[in-house]
């Protein structure tokens, strides 16, 4: 077999099945006799594979929110789709701030103890840093790896090329198209690279590491069920008035299970765009919520950013205030709106929340890390929540228009397409 097909086996294998593979073998280099003293190759392994993420991700976040932005397309119809798709994703940072005060949970960090961090004097403090860091120089943000002032100049360069010829706009969808596979390379040595930080953390930490792991996971898992089946009904609730749980159970069998196994918005949306049709919903409506939803409705990955955002700043002793807290909520609610379309593509926004506390790229960039080690689990339910959820608020939406209209209608049951008045008429 030439190095050909074996690089393709490889990358059409199962990410999961190979992340699984290099934990286990990383668990099990660690009890290895003559190798329990540490081993510079094996942990080398997990230092590539962060410092390829850290090398990727500033330019990853620059150009994939500026290209969202100058190539997006509105409807005069979607004004409250898109607004339930920002409250949805806003509740569900929420929900992870309020778990995080109930469960401060800290992790194992390499060098965090050498770490001197002090926490935010007060919400002016934070603001003051916000902004400092928001206009500081483009070239200097990139470099430095400040997320924030790369979001600001992504979101500032996006709105301005709007008006730019097609041509500049192809092509900076090209860029970030292209920004995007070389994540996709570096995501796929992510098995190797975790079984080296697994190594590294079971010699220096003991098996005890994976109490930690999966006491994030229950909490992720937890405030991402917490918003499917509390949160969102209730958002549903608001906007029909009916009871929302047939819609939810139904936008979470039809769409969210084949999510959670696909763990791709976007490969999801062909499925989300045939309940939508069984739905009876407008298929002028559909046709731009359900792709753009796979863009910017973001819930399940807000919850993620905002827990390992959180999780860093108790490990280092940072004591976050609620109007802070609030406004971690916002910012993880906008840098979900740009997290990438591949597995794992919210992991590296994490960097862009710790960025409010002050902490350290190399710190952020470890958080990251152990959210691949988790992402078996993590990263499938955020997908089923952030898939479900688009056809769950398009469908809100347009029943919502349906009650003003008098129409009678049942949630989440199959139904012809129904025609609303024209309100221009």
């Amino acid at each position: 077999m030439s190095m050909k097909d074996l690089g393709s086996k490889w990358a059409n294998s199962s990410l999961i099945l190979r992340i699984l593979a290099g934990l286990i073998i990383g668990v099990i280099l660690a009890f290895i006799p003559g190798l329990t003293g540490g081993n510079s190759f094996i942990e080398l392994l997990g230092s590539v594979f962060v410092s390829a993420l850290k090398g990727v991700a500033p330019i990853l976040v620059f150009f994939l929110v500026m290209s969202a932005l100058a190539n997006a397309k509105t409807s005069g119809g979607m004004k409250n789709i898109i607004i339930l798709y920002v409250v949805g994703t806003f509740a569900a940072a929420a929900v992870a701030v309020i778990a995080m005060y109930i469960f401060p949970l800290t992790v194992t960090l390499a060098d965090a103890s050498d770490v001197s961090q002090s926490s935010p004097e007060g919400i002016g403090s934070v603001l003051s840093t916000l902004i400092l860091n928001m206009f500081c120089n483009p070239i200097a943000a990139l470099t430095n790896a400040n997320y924030l002032g790369i979001l600001t100049w992504a979101v500032a360069l996006g709105i301005a090329l709007r008006k730019a010829p097609e041509g500049v706009r192809g092509v900076l969808s090209s860029v970030s198209d292209a920004v995007n596979t070389v994540v996709r390379w570096v995501i796929q040595l992510a098995p190797f690279g975790i079984c080296g930080l697994v190594y590294s953390a079971v010699v220096t930490s003991g098996v005890e590491i994976f109490t930690e792991y999966g006491m994030l996971i229950l909490v992720l898992v937890g405030c991402m069920l917490f918003v499917a089946l509390v949160v969102n009904p209730l958002i549903a609730f608001f906007c029909f008035h009916k009871n929302p749980y047939p819609l939810v159970l139904r936008c979470l069998k039809d769409s969210g299970i084949y999510a959670f196994f696909t763990r791709s918005s976007a490969a999801n949306i062909p499925v989300n765009m045939s309940l939508c049709e069984k739905l009876g919903l407008h298929k002028d409506g559909y046709s731009v919520s359900i792709p753009l939803g796979a863009t910017i409705n973001m819930g399940g990955a807000a919850v993620t950013i905002t827990v390992m955002a959180m999780a860093a700043a108790n490990t280092l002793g940072i004591s976050i205030d609620i109007p802070t807290a609030i406004v971690l909520s916002v910012l993880a609610a906008v840098s979900a709106c740009g997290a990438s379309g591949v597995a794992g593509g919210s992991l590296l926004l994490i960097p862009l929340a710790c960025s409010l506390f002050g902490i350290s790229n190399d710190i952020a960039m470890q958080m990251v890390a152990i959210g691949f080690i988790i992402g078996v689990i993590q990263d499938s339910c955020e997908t089923a929540l952030n898939s479900s959820s688009d056809v769950l608020f398009t469908a809100s939406a347009q029943y919502h228009e349906m009650e003003k209209a008098g129409i009678d209608f049942n949630p989440g049951r199959d139904a012809a397409p129904v025609e609303l008045p024209n309100k221009e008429a």
